[in-house]
C-alpha cells in the first residue's frame, strides 16, 4: 500500500497512525501541499480531488478522504465497534469531526502556524466554533475514557489528530482538562509522541 500525505496534515497522520496500530505495511509519499504537490498533473489523476491522504491499497485501487480510508483500513479490527449502536456512535463523533471540528480547530492551526497569521486576527467566528467543538468533545468525555466507552475507536483516531495540536491554532487546551487527559490515552494507546 502507498499513502500519499503530507506531515503537517492531522488528516494525513490519521491514516499512518492506523496503518501502524494495526502493523500494516506501507510506503509513506510525502506530498507537500503547501508546494502544491497535491496538484500535480499525476496526483490529480490518482485522486481528482487533488486533496492528501490518497492510498494506491495493494490491489491497485485508489481510495481518499482520510475517515473513509481509516474504516477500510480497520475494517475487522477492534478499532472498530462489533455492536451496532458503537459502531454508529463512533461514525456519528467521525462525521461531526469531518463538518463541525476540523473546520474550525484545523483551519485556525493552518492560519496561525503556517499561513502566519496572529491568533488575534482569527475571525472571532472561527475561533468561537473551534472553542464549542472543544467544549463538545470536553462534555462528551464526561462518562468514559474514549468517545464510545472505555475502548480506543477510529472516533478517538480522527478526533485527536486535531485537538492534540489545536494549541497551534490559539485554543488552550487547559481549559478542557477531560480533552487532554483524553488526547495523552490516546497518543498512549496509538504510541504517538
Amino acid at each position: 500500500m502507498r499513502i500519499y500525505g503530507d506531515s503537517i496534515s492531522g488528516n494525513c497522520l490519521k491514516v499512518k497512525w492506523v496503518a501502524d496500530h494495526l502493523g500494516r505495511e506501507y510506503q509513506w509519499i510525502e506530498t507537500d501541499i503547501l508546494q502544491g504537490e497535491s496538484r500535480t498533473a499525476a496526483f490529480l489523476a490518482m485522486n481528482p480531488a487533488g486533496q492528501v491522504p490518497a492510498v494506491i491499497l495493494d490491489d491497485g485501487r485508489p481510495l481518499a478522504q482520510s475517515n473513509a480510508i481509516i474504516i477500510h483500513l480497520a475494517e475487522g479490527s477492534d478499532l472498530i465497534p462489533a455492536d451496532a449502536y458503537d459502531r454508529a456512535r463512533m461514525l456519528e463523533w467521525m462525521f461531526w469531526e469531518q463538518y463541525s471540528h476540523e473546520p474550525y480547530v484545523a483551519v485556525a492551526r493552518f492560519h496561525v502556524r503556517y499561513g502566519g497569521k496572529a491568533v488575534a486576527d482569527l475571525e472571532p467566528r472561527l475561533v468561537e466554533r473551534g472553542e464549542g467543538a472543544l467544549q463538545r468533545l470536553e462534555d462528551g468525555l464526561a462518562a468514559s475514557s474514549f468517545l464510545v466507552g472505555e475502548a480506543l475507536t477510529l472516533a478517538d483516531v480522527a478526533l485527536v489528530a486535531y485537538t492534540r495540536v489545536a494549541h497551534e491554532g490559539g485554543f488552550d487546551l487547559a481549559r478542557y482538562p477531560r480533552v487532554q487527559a483524553w488526547v495523552k490515552r490516546v497518543e498512549g494507546a496509538l504510541k504517538i509522541a
